[in-house]
């Protein structure tokens, strides 16, 4: 089991990361995105950048303490229901257009889901 979390736990850090640091640095056409389509403060986009690098590093350092590697995928998830919750606000499920990018916060919902579990069947 711990092999499945590890595997699960590198491949959402790597997500996180990736997503979080151009939103913390407020770079790029995501973060642009966000808050011209979505309507977000540039101190709220940073806010998110910096909680999904947060949550990249929790999960990392989870590999060897699991009990914040759980929080960490947690956290995540959280994170990525109110994601959804934005992109349906902006009817972004409605339009074909956005659809593609909006669906990727429901696939990383379960992927922190079998993450924090697979870590707590490790413990």
């Amino acid at each position: 089991m711990y092999i499945a979390a590890a595997v699960l736990s590198v491949l959402l850090a790597l997500v996180a990361v990736a997503a979080g640091v151009p939103k913390a640095l407020l770079k790029g056409d995501v973060s642009a995105g966000l808050r011209s389509h979505m309507g977000l403060s540039a101190g709220f986009v940073r806010f998110i950048g910096l909680a999904e690098v947060a949550a990249a590093v929790g999960l990392v350092v989870g590999l060897f303490w699991q009990p914040l590697g759980i929080a960490a995928a947690v956290g995540f998830g959280v994170t990525m229901v109110g994601a959804i919750g934005f992109h349906a606000k902006a009817r972004d499920y409605a339009n074909p257009e956005t659809r593609g990018n909006a669906m990727a916060p429901l696939v990383l919902v379960l992927v922190a889901v079998a993450a924090a579990v697979t870590l707590t069947l490790a413990m």
